[in-house]
């Protein structure tokens, strides 16, 4: 019974450990993101938040976004299983829906910004998000 305990134990820390060296670390900078997601880890498949929680891709929908009037290259993927998981605080990441669009885009130098929607279709500009939040980029 331990070495079955053990083994699914070291199961799950090497998938965490495996998952953390892919994905991008980003770090949280605006209020928002500091008291809602906290750090987050990112690639083309998932985000992680800093309590755990994780949000699945099911795949990328548009590779340029429009910002506040224009045009920008980011990333818009379609979140596998819509959900807007409790963060930081009891806070969620949406507040008004399941998330079913996570956006991402450089926001100046050295930030990145990611957005989240609650849109049936896929999101085409800014005005459509229910949240941004700001990050330091991956160093």
């Amino acid at each position: 019974m331990r070495r079955l305990l053990l083994s699914s134990v070291l199961s799950t820390f090497m998938a965490t450990v495996a998952f953390a060296q892919q994905a991008d670390h980003y770090t949280a900078m605006s209020n928002t993101a500091m008291s809602v997601t906290g750090d987050v880890w990112m690639d083309d498949f998932s985000i992680k938040f800093e309590n755990g929680e994780t949000l699945e891709f099911s795949n990328l929908v548009a590779d340029h976004f429009n910002v506040d009037g224009r045009s920008v290259p980011g990333s818009v993927y379609r979140v596998k299983e819509p959900a807007d998981p409790e963060l930081q605080n009891g806070n969620q990441l949406c507040g008004s829906g399941d998330v079913t669009f996570v956006a991402t885009w450089a926001d100046g130098e050295g930030t990145t910004a990611i957005a989240v929607f609650t849109t049936e279709r896929a999101p085409k500009n800014s005005g459509q998000m229910c949240a941004q939040y700001s990050y330091e980029d991956p160093k």
